[in-house]
């Protein structure tokens, strides 16, 4: 496996190099973090309900969707990005997302804890130092690949965070600001103080190796990795993209006609927000349409789940979201079928 330690890159390229390797056929771990701050929204989420796109226009900050699920986040150089590509098949994989998450994160945790800092693991994808998230992570699969991103946080800029997430009031911004400082934490605010950036980038290459075994270093971006980085940002920075998955916020039911309604409902799980837009035709579903800051993995397998449940009454959904997962395999960490029914009733 090559050891991508790529250092400061463009943001572009912070997210596109980890999506290109799956589709090269390429196992690697990357170290790099981004030369200048974006946004970055999870797979599943609806850019205009999480991000306040307006400001991000007028700041210059772009806005990114990944292909990995999970929540909006504001980045920036102040966080050193672990990203580890590795084939399904590979004997280091273990079966489940859990697992995945517990075998790979003993790296960022053990870097952690050789600083001073007391890092645990927490379930699902979560490394907390002090109860205090320390380093956030998510997962995907893409295409024969699984996809592990992360962060050793450095410091971390709540104030622009708070910004250009979307809020209904400054009363709220200001809850969400205070929330995020009490509950989200970096090696400044733990130890005093931020290692010199080789000294990071040494400790999380020692500490990946002891996991994944002995690395080949590559400092450099080759010419068939940067030709399909270009060609993924044909794709990946169109408004299409960005804003594939797309509904209205808080829950709501419209009556169309006699026997016709459409709902909008939300529900926070365990594992994130679900997000429903459903239409209701004579007491059977309609179209319907899931988003939030969930994991859903296969994560192509939302859309036929959203397919299965078309003529389905509310009451009976929780049975065939339970099939459905049954029969494809499906994990979601943290949100169950029951999940899922909640916001169709």
């Amino acid at each position: 496996m090559k050891l991508n330690r790529l250092n400061t890159v463009s943001w572009l390229d912070s997210q596109l190099l980890y999506h290109a390797q799956p589709r090269l056929g390429r196992e690697g771990l990357n170290l790099l973090s981004p030369g200048s701050p974006y946004v970055c929204v999870g797979y599943f989420q609806d850019v205009d309900q999480e991000v306040d796109v307006e400001l991000c226009r007028q700041q210059g900050i772009p806005i990114f969707r990944r292909e990995v699920g999970g929540g909006a986040v504001y980045l920036d150089g102040e966080q050193l990005f672990y990203q580890l590509i590795i084939h399904r098949d590979n004997p280091l994989v273990p079966h489940g997302w859990e697992a995945f998450y517990r075998r790979f994160l003993q790296a960022p945790i053990a870097a952690y804890q050789a600083l001073g800092i007391p890092a645990e693991y927490r379930p699902v994808n979560d490394i907390v130092a002090h109860g205090r998230k320390v380093s956030g992570n998510g997962a995907a699969e893409i295409g024969d690949y699984l996809v592990l991103v992360g962060n050793l946080i450095v410091d971390f800029d709540y104030e622009n965070m708070a910004r250009v997430l979307k809020v209904p009031d400054e009363k709220f911004r200001d809850k969400l600001y205070q929330t995020l400082r009490d509950n989200l934490s970096t090696v400044r605010r733990e130890i005093g103080t931020a290692p010199p950036r080789e000294e990071l980038w040494d400790l999380m290459a020692e500490e990946f190796s002891k996991v994944l075994g002995p690395m080949d270093t590559v400092t450099e971006v080759d010419e068939e990795w940067r030709a399909e980085v270009e060609n993924l940002a044909q794709t990946m920075l169109t408004d299409e993209w960005l804003y594939k998955r797309r509904g209205r916020p808080g829950d709501r039911k419209v009556t169309i006609r006699a026997g016709v309604e459409v709902r909008q409902k939300m529900y926070k799980a365990p594992g994130g927000l679900i997000r429903l837009i459903a239409e209701l035709r004579d007491g059977r579903l309609g179209a319907v349409s899931f988003s939030g800051d969930f994991f859903f993995y296969p994560s192509e397998k939302l859309v036929d789940l959203e397919a299965a449940l078309v003529g389905v009454r509310p009451e009976d959904a929780e049975q065939v979201i339970g099939r459905f997962y049954e029969q494809h395999g499906i994990e979601s960490p943290g949100v169950t079928p029951a999940d899922l029914a909640h916001v169709l009733v």
